[in-house]
C-alpha cells in the first residue's frame, strides 16, 4: 500500500512538474468522435525542414509558421475524402482566427495549379494557404503514405499529433482540443 501511495504522489509530482504531459493529457480526454482517430504522441517529434512551394512557386517552409499551433493537412486534387474534409479545415481556420493556431495545406504529389484552383473553387474555400509539395519530399520524411493525413505541430516546430484519414474538423471535439493546446479554455 505504501508504495503504491509513493508511485500515485510520485506519478502526480511529475505531471506537475511537467505541464507538457499533464496538457496532453487534457487533451486526449476532449477526444470524440473523428477526433478519437488523432493520436497524441508521448513526446513531440522532430519535423524536417524540407521545402515546399506555393502556387506561384515561392520556396516555403512550415518553419514559416513557428510560433503557431500547426494544423497541416496533407491533400491531393484526385482525393475523394479530401474533398469532404477541407471545408471543415477552412471552417476551423476562420474558427481560430486571432488565436495562434493556423491550417496550412500542403497539396502532395502531382497536384498541377489550375487542378488545385479548380478544386478549392469547386468547394467554396478561399481562406487557406496553399501550398505543394510536388516531390512528396515533405509527405515522404514525414511518413504520410496515404491521404489525407493532418498533423498538429506545436509552436516549437515539433509534432505533436497525428490524424489520418478524415476528420470534422469543425467539430465540437476538434475545436476543444484546439482551443486547449493554444492555452485556452480550462
Amino acid at each position: 500500500m505504501k508504495n503504491l501511495l509513493a508511485a500515485m504522489v510520485y506519478t502526480g509530482l511529475a505531471l506537475l512538474a511537467n505541464p507538457a504531459l499533464a496538457d496532453m493529457a487534457d487533451v486526449a480526454a476532449l477526444r470524440e468522435g473523428d477526433m478519437k482517430k488523432l493520436v497524441l504522441h508521448e513526446e513531440p517529434r522532430p519535423i524536417p525542414d524540407v521545402g515546399i512551394v506555393d502556387l506561384s512557386d515561392a520556396p516555403k517552409s512550415l518553419s514559416d509558421h513557428a510560433g503557431n499551433w500547426l494544423v497541416v493537412n496533407f491533400w491531393a486534387t484526385w482525393c475523394a475524402p479530401c474533398r469532404k474534409e477541407m471545408p471543415t479545415l477552412a471552417n476551423l481556420q476562420t474558427a481560430m482566427e486571432g488565436k495562434p493556431v493556423e491550417v496550412v495545406t500542403v497539396a502532395t504529389g502531382r497536384n498541377h495549379v489550375p487542378a488545385i484552383r479548380k478544386f478549392f473553387d469547386e468547394i467554396g474555400v478561399d481562406n487557406l494557404p496553399l501550398y505543394r509539395d510536388p516531390q512528396q519530399q515533405l509527405a515522404r520524411q514525414m511518413g504520410v503514405m496515404g491521404l489525407p493525413v493532418t498533423v498538429i505541430v506545436n509552436p516549437e516546430g515539433a509534432e505533436v499529433g497525428r490524424l489520418i484519414g478524415d476528420a470534422h474538423w469543425d467539430s465540437e471535439s476538434a475545436l476543444a482540443i484546439l482551443n486547449r493546446l493554444a492555452g485556452e479554455g480550462s
